[in-house]
Order: C-alpha cells, then structure tokens, then sequence
C-alpha cells in the first residue's frame, strides 16, 4: 500500500494519504532551537535539548503516538461544524477531508481541504531563531462568504525538564503561571526564580515561552488545557473550538496550553495569511521583537526560502543517478537528510527517544555518526570531533555520554571501571582517519587536545591510548573483555569474558595506526604496534576462528558464544562483516563466513543479528533474551549491522549481493508496500523485525540511528566506490551486475568532480580505465595534483 511518493525535485516526500501506518515524522531548526513534526502536526519543540530544554509537552507512546502536537482548528459559525487543519486531531471522514503533506528538508507543509474551505500551514523555524513559525493561509473554495475562527493549540509544559514534567505531576502542578501581553501568551514556570542563561542544565530556574499572531487580529485566547478542550473530552472534540469561542483562561499552576483565537471572513474566492511565532522567551521582550521582525508577513516566505537554501546546499556534497530510482531519492536527499539529522541529535529527540534517558552525545553512536556528512560538513564536523575526542578518558577509554552545553574537557569525573564500554573509543579508529582523508588536514593527526579527565596527548596519541586501553583488558585468550557492553548493549562479557567484534575493532586499529605512522614517518610507533597486531591476529586465527566463520566471544570461563557448537547464537552477524572489513580473514575465510551470512541470517527484510535467537542460554551474559526472539538484538535484523554486511560483500567484489542486502532493508524500497515496514519509507530504522516474530517486516525507531551514517556511507564509498584517500581520491564502485553504469557528482576539498561509469561487460567490481579531464591516468586514484577546480571523470569497469 502506498501513502506517499517522493518528489526528487522539491527534495520533499509527499504524504497523499494521512491515515498513514505510523505517524511520520520531520525534524526543523537546529540544535539550539529543534522541533519535531509529523504528517497530522504532531510532535513537540524544544531549546537545546529534548530532555532539559522541553517547553511543549509530548506524552511518549501514546495513542496516536504523535499527540499532542501544534494545531490550528477552524470552527464554521454558520454550520457549526468544526475541524483541524491537519487531519487529526479532530479526525473528519476521509470521504469528506483531504490532506496532503509534504515534508521537506527544514519545513513541512500540511494542506488540507473540507467543507470549501482549503488551508495550507508552512512550519519551519528561521535560521538563528529560537522560534518556530507557522506559516497559514485559509482560502474559501466554497460559492458563497464564509465566516469562521481559527484557533491555535499547543499544550505547554510545568517543568521544562522532561522527566519532571512527565512524572512529578506534585510538583509540576504548581509551576506554570500564564499570562497575556498585548495579545500574546507568556508562558512562565518557576517564574520568581531567576533565569540562569549559564546554567542550562540547572532544572529549576526561570523560564518562558512565548506565541504570537501577526497578520490577523486575535479575539480570544485559553492558557487553561481543561478549559479549552472541557471536562472528558479530548484534542478531538475541544468544547472552545466546539462552541466557537474561547474562555480567556488564564492558567495558574495546573496544565497549562496555548490558544489564540482569530476571527477569518472569506468572500468567495478570498484567502487570507497570517504568522503563529512560537519560541522562547518573555512574550514582552523576545515575543514583541518577533511579532516586530515579521509584521510583513511576507517575511516569513523569506526566511522560508533561506531555510530550503541552507539545508539543499547540505546535500551538495554528494548526489548520483543510477538505474535505481529508489535508491537516487535515498542517495540525493533523503539519505543524507537522516545522516545529517542524526549527526546533530545522536539520539536525544524524536517520537520515540525522549531525551530523559539518552540526552547528550553518547560517545559510541556520535563517533560513528560523523561517517555519513564528512564529505558535505567537513568544518561542523571537525567541532564536533574534537569535542568527542575530548571526551576520551586518560585510561583510553570514553565517557558514555558527553554533554556539549556542559562539557568541561580535562576536569570530568572518570567513569567506574565497570562502566567502561569496550568499543567506545575504538570507533575513532574509523571516524579521524576518514575525516583527515576527506580534507587533507594531516596536521590534525598533531593536534593536541585534552582527555576528558586529565592529561592532554595529539591525537595520534589519543589514539594510541585508545589501544592500550583495549591491550590493558585482555582475557584469557589474549582478546580484549567485553567489559559492560561491546557495541550490543545485550552481549555482556565483563571484565574477564572476551569479545571477538571488538577483538576485530582492534584489528582495525592496529591497521589505521600504522597508515598513520607511515604517513607521519614515526617508526617508533611502528616498531611498537607491528608486533602487537602480529599476536592479535594470532589469537584471532587461534580462538575466533570457528571452522565456518568467526565466533562471538567467550564467558569468563571459557564457554563460547556465535560457534557452531553453540545451541542458540551459533552465528552473529558482526563476527563476520568485521572480519572482512579488518582484514583478519583469509580469502578461504571470508568467503566462508558470509556465506554463513547468507545461508543462516539472510531474509528478505534485511539481516538478522544472529541465529538461533535465545531463550535459555545464559541471560547473565546474553541479555537479548529480554527481548522476544526475532526482535531487536534477540535475533533481529539490526539496521545499524546492515551496511556494514553491504562494505564486507563490497570489499568482496560481491556488487549483486552487496545490492541485494541494501535493497532488503532500504526504505525507500518499501514506499509502495509501506504497510510491511508501517514507518517512515523516506529514513532508516533502528530495528525490524526478523523471521521469528509474526511480524516479520515491520520496523521500529525511525531516524536516529547509526544505520543512517553506515547505509550512506556504504553507499558513497562501497556501491558507487568514491573513496577519499590521504593523497586523493579513488575510484572502485562495486555494482550489480546488470547495471550499465552511473553518474556521481562529488565535492572533494574544493573541487568538483563529475564522474560517469559504464560498465560495458557487466562486471561487478574492477576498474579498467579511468579518464581524468580527457587524459588517461594510470590506476584508479587521481592524485592531488592532478586535481582541477572542475574536473570530469570517464570510468570503465570491467
């Protein structure tokens, strides 16, 4: 069933049905102002922080999942009749009420139309704002005038922290104080506390919202939630909105909401605008100078476009046309989109992660989140790395989450050793190296940046520490602990039991930092590391080796995990990708251990984890019992695993298999069977669900997710085979065999490169020819000095 289709053009996904599986969402502004939205208006906004800077309310897991939201309702005083101008909440038979809803980078768009009379609300937040606007224009479609009132809704918070707001109802219940300005709400908690603008993370100070309307004149408001919508009643059927007048609540303490109403008479033919601003701030100061900013409300389509402008100029870095319209969509706009979003939230804000729990940067996710913008945000990007490498510990490992407003490098406190995570700063090993190669920047390698605790190194050393940590933990086998989780939070070997995945993340690290020694001429960290990988691959060949593929580690005593004598688990996903990617396999071994991908994890929805799921093996160990079988890390298909199964067969020269994979889970390819997947076809999941749940297909936790940064950066780098090197740029696409070939454009430090590739003989992977602005090179790799500010490339495979 299709809800929607993608409109490449606009870079917008378009919603023509809004009864759609889930609700589906959209994100706007930026990580000082952030706001969530869906195709029904659903959704909340928030200052900095989804978990401390909340300041509309959500209910998460509700039903629908998106309520309450930021709503307009019109009330017809003729008819009588009322409705919303998205679909829900009011919910009119869709025989009757038709919606639209386009979701752009930065914006969305709801038009809607019943009864004669078509609405169209524009939501975006300006750039530099910290206030949102909603852009309305009502038009009367019908032959005769039209007399109505339009009405804005939000409901507000009593403690701008979440978990306050949602659970200390005790508290919160007498916090809100809400008052009216010259026509617009302030919205005031712990008012005669003081504001503490340089203490953010302080919950109990003084703060404000504001919401204004200009271009129309408001005859109304409610600031009560139980005013507004009445006793038993619900965001459906609000008594205000019902009876076409509000009440002029003014709430104290209680629940506090935001509604102005308008007065809208329409001859036939007629539409009229008008701005809801919504921010933060005093309704007296910030409001005002709001309302003062935009009282041409033209304005708004302005900023509007400075909006699109900014965020289509994020997506420039890499775009490309291939036989697979789908993919092109995912490729140009909406995969980049989701890397980009998630590179700025981790996984602090969306309908699903509510910032009480998971607020900040957490430090193995945000490393991995970089891979997938590099090559559009290289600067941004740079900020934001050093700030994570200043969250390694001295000891070499990491801080589980890293603050950014609140982050004090060299005087944080260092973790318990048995909160330490055994992979976190292992990830470095992928994210630095990948970020000096798109911009040549060498010298970062000698930067010299402080631990998170004490101490400072360059970050070659800070590397360099990261692998002590690693070799300071090793088990019996001489493979680094699991320590309290080693990327899969439910595998917990401890400080004894060993972990074959971040045994290969070694591996890995041990490769990089002698590239990195190479290319900085230091044989001392040679001469110290080549003897090191030598045993490591050793006891790799030795004790993770399982005869078929790589196991998944060891119990404290000894027991194995991921091996084929295993009755639950005999074969893990990662286990095997990594040791592809790391180069710890042999030829005979990787081509044995993703064939064992193949045969036992391979669905048609994607990959699952590891099979057998578990129910009765050790939960002490294997927490994925928690889970049903099929589900998440319990045999799941795991989204963040899939593109690393996409390198490994790439790195193989598998292209049809590697394709296969990426087409199993990528969402755009379920955008005409949207009811398997039921969320977002336009963004990438967390989670679906494998073989073992009834549910076979449908997938959970769209948007914020490593699966973003690693399905556009197998794509970049492993389908299409863009690769940034040290010393410039490489050419080695891996393809399905029947495609003819593609088209790339590519900004890589400055320059241009517009590369086309055909691929006469139907090869898979290999490149036979490569023309560099109308002269032949010798290999794959144009050098830095063959580079011209615009260059065209002519690539044949074969």
């Amino acid at each position: 069933m299709q809800y929607g289709h993608f409109d490449d053009e606009k870079k917008e996904y378009v919603i023509t049905r809004p009864d759609t599986p889930k609700s589906w969402s959209n994100y706007l502004g930026s990580t000082e102002y952030g706001a969530i939205i869906t195709n029904n208006a659903g959704g909340y906004s928030f200052w900095k922080s989804g978990g401390m800077g909340r300041y509309m309310r959500m209910r998460f897991n509700s039903i629908p999942m998106d309520q309450p939201g930021r709503y307009i309702y019109f009330h017809d005083h003729d008819s009588k009749d009322f409705w919303s101008a998205s679909w829900q909440p009011v919910g009119k038979s869709l025989d009757d009420f038709k919606s639209t809803c386009h979701h752009g980078t930065g914006y969305t768009t709801i038009e809607s139309e019943y009864s004669g009379i078509k609405s169209d609300v524009t939501y975006f937040v300006p750039m530099g704002k910290l206030f949102e606007i909603w852009k309305v224009r009502v038009t009367n479609t019908d032959s005769k005038p039209r007399k109505l009132s339009a009405f804005t809704y939000v409901e507000l918070v009593g403690s701008w922290n979440a978990i306050d707001d949602l659970l200390n109802i005790q508290y919160v219940q007498y916090t809100p104080q809400m008052s009216i300005v010259d026509n617009m709400i302030d919205h005031g908690t712990n008012v005669y506390i003081p504001e503490m603008p340089d203490n953010f993370k302080e919950k109990d100070q003084g703060r404000h919202s504001f919401q204004v309307i200009v271009g129309a004149k408001v005859i109304g408001y409610d600031t009560d939630r139980e005013a507004f919508l009445g006793p038993y009643r619900t965001y459906a059927n609000p008594i205000a909105v019902e009876k076409g007048q509000c009440f002029r609540s003014l709430a104290y303490g209680d629940n506090p909401c935001g509604t102005l109403q308008v007065e809208l008479t329409l001859q036939p033919g007629e539409s009229k605008d008008f701005l809801v601003l919504m921010g933060v701030g005093k309704a007296d100061v910030q409001g005002r100078e709001a309302a003062k900013e935009f009282q041409n409300i033209q304005k708004a389509d302005e900023e509007l476009e400075k909006v699109k402008s900014y965020w289509h100029g994020r997506l420039e870095g890499l775009s490309a046309q291939t036989p697979d319209e789908e993919l092109n969509s995912t490729i140009n706009t909406w995969g980049i989109y989701n890397a980009l979003i998630t590179f700025a939230w981790s996984r602090a804000a969306s309908l699903i992660y509510s910032g009480i729990d998971r607020d900040g940067l957490g430090y193995r996710d945000t490393v991995q989140d970089f891979l997938g913008v590099l090559h559009t945000i290289p600067d941004e990007a740079k900020e934001r790395l050093e700030l994570m490498i200043t969250g390694q510990v001295s000891t070499g490992g990491a801080m589980p989450v890293v603050m950014p407003f609140g982050h004090v490098p060299g005087h944080e406190p260092k973790p318990a050793e048995e909160d330490y995570r055994s992979d976190d700063a292992l990830w470095l090993f992928n994210t630095i190296p990948a970020y000096v190669k798109e911009t040549g920047d060498i010298e970062f390698y000698k930067k010299v940046l402080p631990y998170s605790d004490s101490d400072e190194d360059t970050i070659f050393d800070h590397m360099k520490r990261a692998i002590q940590f690693s070799l300071d933990r090793l088990g019996q086998h001489g493979l680094p602990c699991g320590l309290r989780a080693d990327w899969n939070d439910c595998l917990r070997f401890g400080q004894t039991g060993e972990s074959v995945f971040v045994a290969l993340q070694l591996r890995l690290a041990f490769k990089v930092y002698l590239e990195i020694a190479d290319l900085l001429s230091d044989s001392d960290a040679k001469k110290w590391a080549e003897p090191l990988l030598q045993k490591l691959d050793e006891n790799l060949q030795k004790h993770a080796w399982d005869g078929e593929w790589f196991m998944r580690g060891y119990r404290y005593d000894g027991m194995k995990f991921g091996s084929k004598e295993s009755p639950e688990g005999k074969i893990f996903l990662n286990s095997q990708t990594w040791a592809v990617m790391s180069g710890a396999a042999s030829e005979a071994q990787a081509k044995s251990a993703m064939d064992g991908v193949k045969q036992h994890l391979a669905t048609e929805y994607g990959l699952a984890l590891c099979d057998p799921p578990y129910t009765e093996t050790d939960y002490n160990i294997v927490r994925a019992a928690l889970m049903n079988p099929g589900q998440k890390e319990n045999g799941g298909i795991f989204v963040h695993t899939q593109g690393w199964a996409v390198i490994a067969e790439a790195m193989l020269g598998h292209g049809t298999r590697a394709y296969e994979y990426l087409r199993s889970y990528l969402p755009a390819a379920y955008n005409q069977k949207a009811e398997i997947r039921e969320i977002e076809p336009y963004v990438v999941c967390q989670s679906t669900y494998a073989k073992f749940s009834p549910k076979h297909g449908a997938s959970r936790i769209p948007w914020l997710s490593g699966s973003a940064t690693w399905t556009y950066f197998a794509i970049g780098q492993h389908i299409l085979g863009i690769q940034p090197e040290y010393n410039g740029l490489s050419l080695d696409p891996c393809i399905p065999a029947d495609w003819s070939g593609f088209t790339v454009t590519r900004k890589f430090r400055g320059k241009k490169f517009e590369v086309t590739v055909e691929n006469p003989n139907h090869v898979e992977k290999g490149v036979k020819e490569v023309v560099l602005n109308g002269e032949k090179i010798q290999g794959n790799l144009i050098s830095n000095s063959m580079m011209q500010d615009e260059n065209v490339v002519h690539v044949v495979m074969g």
